[in-house]
């Protein structure tokens, strides 16, 4: 009797738990709807390209050549367009200048719908922040930028560059092409962890490239899920092997930085590292956070300061990689730039091997061709906001708010209204007088208004002084049977590396 009511009971509970569900997927749905036709009322006086009945516009958007399509959509529908990947989500996709300045020089916050897919990796950091949180966590971490504690990372980025140098020459050695990609995010890295997260001398160690290799899966795996909507709710997505992977690599990322912080923590309770902090003007980025209080006087929380660590270390590394490396590849295409710019570093070098913080002021043609490179293969492709307040367009036209904006740079930077003969390769258009007449939100390699990239400076320091002893030491060719395939990744990688034939140069003692 016990026996057939508790079978009883079970079924019912089953029945309920059942209903349960359809009832919460029935209200998800209606939930879903409602906000995909606020989204389409909202851009109904922007014409588009056609939508697939499902995907939208995501089957596009996940080819080869997705980036180069969306700049001849940019062509086709001048300012904005809608972008729907999946039938759910759906943004106003801008390219225009003006348009990007009614939106960027506010302080709207990231898109949720996107930059939640973050948070279980590197949680709730500057990336992700909006509001007061943001405000008081900019404000806080900004010292850290201040070109005192930048000057003296420029005898870092020499060693870092020099110690990846001298593995090129060995591969040099064997006179074919080889990938470069995977040297300059290792050498970015060690900068990195060197500059601002206090370590030691000591190259990159078996976690440290165990992280590099988690930060790549998760970008790959992130960009695979803004563009695939059945992975954009969390609960379907930790349920798929995808998913599975992306806690993984998570896992892995977390470990690393765990052990940073740790460290750092460590090497603070030695008095002579006590001392040494006492006597520096500016504390590094990592010294900061571990020091910082709010304006009650309380600590960052062990999340807060996880997430922080997690976001610079990504930001801090893998951008420059892309700048680094795409820069690389346009000296191999146009060597008449590449000449130029050795010798302008050839003389501003003299007979010395490194460079100083007031060298870097005079590499006038290297840092256009720099802003050139960054122009035409921006190290972020894409970026998002949601409306937090109505917008108005100069052409009249308007999105309410709640409306999600996507700004894609790299249409922006190729838009022929803005840049003529956008496709081609020319530095002078980053000479100062140059400069003064174009738009200020036409150039966005840092995005740009009161969310623009904190370490914009830390950024083109290290770019310079790599891309100026790479310079010196080799002269670098293309392997025309393995050109770069341009995929977004989060940030702009080669589906199948960069590939370039480099010739030892020997102009100086190159160490």
């Amino acid at each position: 009797m016990l026996s057939v009511l508790l079978s009883l009971n079970l079924s019912h509970l089953g029945l309920w738990a059942s209903g349960l569900i359809l009832v919460l997927g029935f209200l998800k749905l209606i939930h879903l709807l409602l906000r995909r036709q606020m989204l389409a009322r909202a851009m109904d006086s922007f014409p588009g390209p056609p939508t697939h009945w499902l995907f939208g516009h995501a089957l596009e958007i996940q080819k080869t050549g997705s980036l180069d399509k969306v700049v001849s959509w940019a062509h086709q529908f001048p300012y904005a367009h809608p972008l729907w990947l999946g039938q759910f989500l759906g943004f106003l996709n801008i390219y225009e200048p003006d348009y990007v300045k009614a939106v960027y020089s506010r302080g709207d916050p990231k898109a949720a719908d996107v930059y939640d897919f973050f948070l279980q990796w590197i949680g709730k950091g500057l990336l992700v922040l909006h509001g007061p949180k943001w405000y008081e966590h900019r404000k806080l971490l900004t010292p850290g930028f201040h070109y005192d504690v930048l000057k003296p990372y420029v005898a870092v980025f020499n060693n870092s560059t020099h110690a990846m140098l001298d593995k090129w020459e060995e591969k040099a050695r064997e006179d074919k092409s080889f990938d470069i990609f995977c040297d300059v995010g290792h050498m970015a890295l060690d900068s990195l962890m060197k500059c601002t997260f206090g370590k030691g001398n000591s190259g990159l160690s078996h976690r440290d490239n165990s992280y590099y290799l988690a930060v790549s899966d998760l970008t790959l795996l992130m960009q695979q899920r803004i563009e695939s909507f059945q992975y954009h709710n969390d609960f379907i997505y930790w349920l798929t092997p995808h998913g599975r992977r992306f806690l993984r690599a998570c896992q892995e990322a977390h470990d690393h930085t765990d052990q940073v912080i740790k460290e750092r923590k460590a090497a603070l309770q030695d008095e002579k590292e006590q001392e040494k902090i006492q006597n520096q003007r500016h504390l590094d980025f990592l010294d900061i956070l571990l020091g910082a209080r709010d304006e009650s006087g309380i600590k960052l929380s062990d999340a807060e300061l996880r997430a922080e660590v997690d976001t610079f270390m990504f930001e801090g590394h893998d951008t420059t990689t892309s700048g680094i490396s795409w820069f690389l590849y346009c000296m191999a295409l146009y060597p008449e730039h590449q000449s130029r710019c050795r010798e302008e570093v050839c003389e501003i070098l003299g007979d010395r091997d490194s460079f100083q913080w007031d060298d870097l002021g005079k590499m006038t043609y290297l840092t256009m061709c720099i802003k050139e490179s960054l122009r035409l293969y921006p190290p972020v492709p894409q970026v998002y906001r949601q409306l937090s307040k109505p917008v108005n367009f100069v052409d009249g036209r308007s999105l309410p708010a709640g409306s999600l904006i996507s700004l894609h740079i790299y249409a922006l930077h190729r838009n022929s209204s803005v840049w003529p003969d956008s496709e081609v390769f020319d530095p002078l258009r980053f000479t100062p007088e140059n400069v003064a007449t174009r738009h200020p939100f036409a150039f966005m390699p840092f995005s740009a208004g009161p969310r623009n990239c904190i370490g914009q400076q830390f950024a083109m320091n290290e770019m310079k002084v790599v891309t100026a002893l790479c310079l010196l030491r080799f002269e670098f060719a293309l392997d025309p049977l393995q050109p770069p395939i341009k995929m977004p990744q989060l940030i702009l990688r080669s589906k199948n590396g960069i590939h370039l034939r480099l010739k030892p140069l020997h102009l100086g003692s190159g160490k």
